[in-house]
């Protein structure tokens, strides 16, 4: 690094100080182009910044930060927990590229009981807290909820169909007659009954599991007792559910409540962090993370990252265990408190159960970091086999292949998956839905040449090697685009042999006579997959759109052309682009559609 753009990054820095108050707050370091280079909070922001004026102190990471910083934003707040939460949701929106990030923006599954409903119902729920009712969670995957929801169905016979449905029902449904609902939409049940089902079912969610088994027990002797067994069964059938969901949880402790448990480990670079939810004692799941941070990043400042990101869009327990105890632990604590509205404390356990169930959480987290790591060796190993097969001049870390999907020409896209030193990296991958207009979409190298055309026009960074699905025909199409846009990337044609058999595919590369791999060669499984990947991604994208045409299109704005009709005519003529363009001699061919409704139809379509 030469030191005038250091110079320059401290002078800008350095202007900055004479206006900055010894106030808590957050600070934003930008790039020349604006592009925020990192995110801070400070107890006192004139004493956090003056820190960056002396290079000399920083980590190599950082100069090159203050190297390329430009300008400055700051944020005063009233309190340094406020300036934590500030900084959480600034990192997570804005994802700088110097700051440790939490890769993950999924909305954790809950399972969710409403309580503004005279018979509610118990569902999976996902996002924000907006309906009144007792939210269980989070669960770690979506899978843990389902089997949860149908055990306790069981369990407690709780309704699971929408309100619409509920009110709108004559009859019972199969839930009925499978005995996981007793009915309440058509008054099997009486309202003071069912309330207690569900009191049971939120008692148990909420830890009170020996005494709603007890009561369930007592219940079964009583009607065995009164020799009304068919009752009994019924209760012994919802003890056995209640047996089953603890089995599932697999853990269940009473030296836990409501708690998470996070475990760090860290190797070779990497950082992975593990975390456990326990709800009533019960385990809810577990996820694993691998955040993006520097070298220089120490253990305590990691887990504080976590922390601060992680439960900005999940509400946090009363307890959080943890392996390695955050920096700034009261700040943190206070602001879960604030966001969660109830006191939460972090934990480092030294000693007792609580300290064996950490323990044993970090043997997960550091068996999980050892198989990401053996994952990423055998992904740099298969990028290095690649390289040597295609004759590459350089180790690749980014290798892009694409695939074009339709159905005769409608709906048509094109799709990338990138693969890089880590795997599939799904963040990258892009599908480019086809201007219809430009080009006739039946025409596989007119596709190609329009998707490569928009891919080199883009933002992404350039790869290495592109790998297309297709024979000479598409590999001249991708050379005639590059031709055009002056880059010079290695690219190879992917063609399935003889009779399409897998194992026999053939490779086409500029410069080179075509060839094949052996069958047995590890680099074609390798490459195999890679294409599978690439031509699953493209269907998975085109079908979606093909189901968002079926619901919205065109002739929804055309009067007597319902849901059968409008899914008659697209499947007939296969997309609402093609049903504008037919005669009205065509129209009238089509199944369901009359001579006047096809008229209609016709005239619809007209310019006025």
């Amino acid at each position: 690094m030469t030191d005038a753009p250091l110079k320059t990054g401290v002078a800008v820095i350095k202007h900055q100080m004479a206006s900055l108050p010894e106030a808590p707050g957050v600070y934003r370091m930008l790039a020349e182009d604006e592009t925020v280079l990192y995110v801070g909070k400070a107890k006192s922001l004139k004493k956090r910044v003056v820190a960056y004026t002396r290079p000399e102190a920083l980590p190599i990471r950082l100069q090159r930060m203050v190297a390329l910083t430009r300008a400055m934003v700051f944020v005063v707040t009233d309190s340094e927990q406020e300036a934590l939460l500030l900084e959480s949701n600034l990192i997570k929106k804005l994802k700088p590229r110097y700051n440790i990030l939490l890769r993950d923006d999924k909305a954790y599954p809950y399972i969710f009981i409403p309580t503004d409903h005279p018979y509610p119902a118990m569902v999976k729920h996902r996002g924000a807290r907006a309906r009144l009712g007792h939210y269980f969670g989070p669960f770690g995957s979506a899978g843990a909820v389902d089997q949860t929801i149908e055990a306790l169905q069981k369990a407690f016979l709780l309704r699971s169909c929408q309100d619409h449905d509920f009110a709108h029902r004559s009859r019972p449904c199969l839930q009925y007659q499978i005995k996981r609902c007793t009915a309440p939409c058509v008054g099997y049940i009486a309202k003071e009954a069912y309330a207690d089902q569900v009191s049971d079912a939120v008692a148990f969610l909420k830890g009170k599991n020996a005494e709603i088994q007890k009561k369930l027990s007592e219940n079964m002797f009583a009607a065995s007792d009164a020799q009304d067994f068919e009752m009994a069964a019924l209760y012994r059938d919802r003890i056995a559910s209640l047996s089953r969901i603890q089995q599932h949880q697999n853990v269940h402790t009473a030296a836990l409540g409501d708690a998470d448990i996070l475990a760090m480990a860290r190797g070779a670079g990497k950082t992975c962090i593990q975390i456990f939810f326990f709800r009533g004692g019960s385990h809810y799941g577990n996820r694993v993370f691998f955040p993006k941070h520097g070298e220089d990043s120490d253990d305590a400042t990691m887990m504080a990252a976590f922390l601060a990101q992680f439960y900005t869009g999940v509400v946090p327990p009363s307890e959080i265990l943890v392996s390695v105890l955050p920096k700034d632990q009261k700040v943190l604590q206070d602001m879960l408190h604030q966001c969660a509205g109830h006191a939460v404390s972090i934990v480092c356990p030294k000693r007792g159960e609580k300290e064996k169930i950490v323990a044993a959480c970090l043997k997960n987290a550091e068996a999980a970091l050892a198989r990401d790591l053996s994952q990423v060796a055998h992904h740099q190993d298969m990028l290095a086999r690649i390289g040597q097969v295609f004759d590459l001049p350089r180790l690749p870390q980014r290798i892009e292949l694409y695939d074009n999907s339709h159905i005769q020409g409608a709906y048509a896209l094109g799709a990338m998956v990138v693969v890089g030193p880590a795997g599939l990296e799904t963040s990258a991958y892009r599908t480019y839905k086809m201007n219809v207009q430009d080009l006739d979409t039946r025409d596989d190298y007119a596709m190609m040449r329009q998707m490569l055309h928009r891919r080199l026009t883009g933002n992404q960074p350039l790869p290495d090697l592109m790998i297309i699905d297709g024979g000479l025909g598409q590999l001249s199409a991708v050379l005639e685009v590059f031709v055009k846009h002056a880059v010079d990337i290695p690219v190879v044609a992917m063609a399935k042999g003889p009779d399409r058999n897998a194992g026999r595919e053939v490779f086409y590369q500029m410069g080179k006579p075509p060839f094949s791999l052996d069958p047995r060669d590890p680099v074609l499984y390798d490459l195999q997959r890679l294409r599978d990947e690439v031509h699953r991604f493209a269907i998975t994208r085109h079908r979606k759109r093909r189901e968002k045409s079926l619901r919205e299109s065109a002739l929804d704005d055309i009067a007597g052309v319902g849901p059968s009709r409008k899914r008659a005519l697209l499947s007939h003529f296969g997309s609402s682009d093609a049903v504008k363009r037919a005669s009205l001699q065509d129209l009238e061919r089509a199944p369901t559609i009359s001579k006047a409704l096809a008229k209609k139809i016709f005239e619809g379509f007209q310019p006025s």
